[in-house]
């Protein structure tokens, strides 16, 4: 069940766009908390906020902050905007977005009748943290593409909490982004994934897509009980739309979990169990120890229906490093697994140049 408490606001500060992050004293004590302005509405010091504190009763990484719900002493978020698309449907935080396919939409002429992505590159990822990887991929290898981002509803689903897509915007690895299902607040809006896809295509202008959830994926310790098996799907999507079809594996030799050693389970169960038609695979220029794991672990699996290629990935974070900036996953920078990132950038780059 949720948690919940009531709180003063004692200072606030603008975090991204469309959030804020509020300092709140509560009867538990400080808490630190964050909102969103579109479901908020204005919010000051003073004002008594509704927060939920489920994430923190759990001690989460990702997500393991406040988020407050309502402004009691606040006119609330005013009128309803334009679009007739509900996201968080028949829950207490549904809100309506204008989305890329409807009759309202600018772009509903160009989207009525598309079907194909006209063999724009696709390229699915397990973890958000990867996108840094391939954008820079990309980026070294293609530097004037137009690089879009899908962020599905697997994981967060505001995109305003990814500080790393905004980070990746400002040094112009990303050029437009669209959020899908019920995620929201991309510079699109679309119903479904395959919609996503034809809308950042053709409304987006982008000349390769990378998709992937955005922070905080679930993991259970079991074969299928993962969000990231929906790359498995995506690649399908893409393939189906006649794109070209890359997967980003998720590599670590630095995750203590025998499950993710190597190429991670997650990655591998995608690929075997979800990805019904060939795609493909990238694998990183590695030390000749690691690759031959890899190697033997992508044997195993049966992935050999998919296209396995080499590409490398060190000049992504060559640019990232240049462009100034310094992604995590799991906790770790790039010099403590830079093998996480060698492979999606190599999955840029074979976007870019295969």
């Amino acid at each position: 069940m949720a948690e919940f408490t009531t709180g003063i606001v004692h200072a606030v500060a603008p975090a991204r766009r469309d959030m804020v992050r509020l300092e709140v004293d509560s009867p538990e004590g400080p808490l630190d908390v964050f909102g969103f302005v579109a479901m908020l509405g204005p919010v000051g010091p003073g004002d008594r906020v509704v927060v939920n504190t489920t994430g923190i009763a759990l001690g989460l990484g990702t997500g393991g902050a406040g988020f407050a719900l309502w402004n009691l002493d606040g006119p609330g978020p005013g009128a309803v905007g334009p679009g007739h698309v509900v996201k968080l449907r028949y829950t207490p935080w549904q809100l309506n977005v204008l989305a890329a396919e409807e009759e309202a939409s600018p772009h509903h002429e160009a989207l009525a009748g598309a079907r194909s992505l006209d063999g724009v590159p696709v390229v699915a990822c397990g973890l958000h943290s990867q996108v840094a990887g391939v954008a820079a991929g990309i980026g070294a290898a293609m530097p004037r593409a137009r690089v879009g981002y899908l962020m599905t509803d697997g994981a967060s689903l505001p995109l305003a909490w990814s500080d790393l897509v905004e980070g990746l915007a400002d040094a112009g690895l990303i050029h437009v982004t669209c959020t899908s299902g019920h995620a929201f607040g991309g510079d699109l809006e679309a119903v479904n994934v395959f919609s996503g896809l034809v809308a950042l295509r053709h409304a987006g202008g982008a000349d390769v897509i990378v998709v992937a959830p955005g922070p905080g994926v679930v993991g259970t310790g079991t074969a299928l009980g993962f969000s990231s098996l929906e790359q498995g799907q995506v690649l399908d999507a893409a393939s189906a739309l006649a794109g070209r079809a890359v997967a980003c594996l998720r590599i670590s030799f630095a995750d203590a979990r025998a499950r993710h050693r190597g190429v991670s389970h997650h990655s591998l169960t995608a690929l075997s169990v979800a990805a019904r038609e060939p795609c493909s695979v990238v694998l990183p220029v590695l030390p000749e120890d690691e690759a031959a794991r890899i190697r033997d672990q992508v044997e195993e699996a049966g992935l050999g229906r998919h296209r396995l290629v080499e590409r490398d990935g060190a000049p992504a974070l060559a640019l990232l490093q240049e462009r100034g900036l310094r992604p995590t996953s799991m906790g770790r920078a790039v010099g403590e697994s830079p093998e996480l990132w060698l492979a999606a950038g190599a999955a840029g780059a074979e976007a870019a140049t295969g």
